[in-house]
């Protein structure tokens, strides 16, 4: 059985998809992009505010799902330029301890939604 996730606290989906689903102790989060859940604007002004907001907007559904970043043992980033990879892993690396952080894989891509720079998804278990 799955569980659907959704908040308030996150930017609604915009497409056919969930922020997040749950199955069993499992909580699979889509892709987050940069965002604003209070304007709706993306926050595109320097890498390192995008992937604030990213891991903001991740933080929210992880919190809908009554988890934290602890939970994590996946994460999917995918970035349309690797010359941004060490601001970007200078932000996520405040949401995490290095002895305990989560597997993770870091994909250059041509393009994201909206054609923004970061997108995170996580996998996450209670």
């Amino acid at each position: 059985m799955k569980t659907i996730i959704n908040t308030p606290k996150a930017p609604a989906p915009i497409g056919p998809y969930n922020q997040a689903v749950l199955t069993g102790n499992t909580l699979y989060t889509s892709g987050q992009i940069a965002i604003d859940v209070n304007t709706g604007e993306l926050i595109l002004e320097s890498i390192t505010l995008e992937t604030e907001q990213v891991m903001t907007n991740l933080k929210a559904v992880l919190e809908a799902a009554k988890m934290t970043f602890d939970n994590v043992i996946k994460t999917s980033i995918f970035i349309s330029d690797m010359n941004n990879f060490s601001k970007i892993n200078d932000v996520y690396a405040t949401y995490f301890d290095a002895n305990t952080a989560p597997a993770r894989e870091t994909v250059e891509v041509a393009n994201l939604p909206k054609f923004v720079n970061v997108e995170i998804s996580m996998i996450a278990v209670k």
